[in-house]
């Protein structure tokens, strides 16, 4: 193992991926803390694209001030900048020419005097840092996803804000659908994960709470559906995450990016469920989708919390000399891992966890078989 760094005397700061509630909190830490140290900030604009084209600014006291509140991020962000596939050019038929930026924005690096990057984001920004990490710079992540998703790490932060999003949308959609006794179907986010549909669901008092980790059948669905209106409950509330499935079927992609990191967008399951659901009970459904409003707005209190833990965990890794560490929270205490660990990989709801049990115990649907 190689031995432990000096402490640098500039770093980087970049956001990446897509936006979320905290950021602001992270990059407060980061910068108050490196400035304490004598360690200047050089914050690259939208994340790996800024580091591509060389858009910087130097991070002050003054830049943080009073940013804690604030959602989005400061510095942007781009979910769109790989620079080891960095899309260039496109050609006639609507296919892009890729380059890799990786050599060019090693100079950069050099031209700042960068001695280390602080890295913000989810796991295609860590992956996108691994190129950098195997060519000598040292890379510290900060975990930051609404999905949850990021392996190694218990929670990220960007997630609470988000689950408390979807629930006070839930609680709305909840009064209207008990009003005309109609089926609700509300879309959430998380990829291939159910983190934030299991969490706003259960806290939400949903009635069916669909997740990617366990398909659905429409039939039981309907059953639970026509079996609370037998009981007397005219209404039903289904949260849905955007990968949840059908079984033996497909997730519904809502388009294809291709020049993205990310290049699967999923959406339209609450729709498609609303439709069917309404076909096979004969109850009036409707759906709404939340989108993007779940990862805006002013963080909650335990994210600012959580987002300063982690920038300040950033810190200390880089003035005590460590490489390529990415920030997490396990089992309730801060630690690190290898950055490496996160890239490419999802953290999955695990089948047996105690949220699906508790749920499960107030006669909540998964849309699987009873047991």
């Amino acid at each position: 193992m190689p031995p432990p760094l000096s402490p640098p005397s500039r770093i980087g700061l970049l956001t990446g991926g897509g936006d979320c509630p905290g950021l602001n909190a992270v990059i407060r830490a980061v910068v108050k803390e490196a400035i304490f140290h004598d360690i200047a900030v050089v914050g690259f604009e939208d994340g790996f694209q800024g580091l591509i084209e060389n858009r910087t600014r130097q991070l002050t006291l003054p830049d943080v001030s009073n940013i804690l509140t604030h959602g989005g991020t400061i510095l942007g962000a781009s979910n769109k900048a790989d620079p080891a596939h960095y899309p260039c050019k496109q050609n006639p038929d609507g296919s892009w020419v890729y380059e890799d930026r990786t050599e060019q924005c090693l100079e950069i690096l050099d031209t700042h005097a960068i001695d280390a990057l602080v890295v913000v984001g989810g796991d295609g920004t860590m992956t996108c840092a691994n190129p950098f990490v195997q060519r000598g710079i040292n890379c510290i992540g900060v975990p930051k996803t609404i999905d949850n998703d990021l392996h190694g790490s218990d929670i990220t932060f960007g997630f609470l804000t988000a689950v408390q999003t979807a629930v006070e949308a839930l609680d709305r959609v909840h009064t209207t659908a008990a009003s005309h006794h109609r089926v609700m179907a509300v879309e959430v986010m998380g990829r291939n994960a159910g983190w934030l549909a299991l969490h706003a669901g259960l806290a939400s008092g949903s009635d069916v709470i669909l997740i990617p980790e366990i398909p659905f059948s429409l039939d039981e669905i309907a059953r639970v559906v026509k079996l609370r209106s037998r009981l007397g409950k005219r209404f039903s509330i289904i949260v849905a995450s955007e990968g949840a499935r059908p079984e033996g079927g497909t997730q519904i992609i809502d388009r294809v990016v291709e020049n993205s990191p990310d290049p699967i967008r999923l959406g339209g399951v609450a729709r498609w469920l609303a439709e069917a659901v309404e076909n096979r009970t004969g109850i009036e459904s409707r759906y709404v989708v939340l989108g993007h409003v779940q990862r805006g707005g002013t963080p909650t209190a335990a994210d600012r919390i959580l987002a300063t833990q982690f920038g300040h965990h950033a810190m200390q890794l880089l003035l005590a000399g460590k490489r390529n560490r990415l920030v997490v929270m396990q089992e309730g205490r801060l630690t690190d891992i290898d950055i490496n660990e996160a890239a490419g990989t999802q953290r999955l709801v695990p089948l047996g966890h105690p949220l699906i049990a508790a749920a499960r115990s107030v006669y909540t649907s998964f849309g699987d078989a009873p047991a």
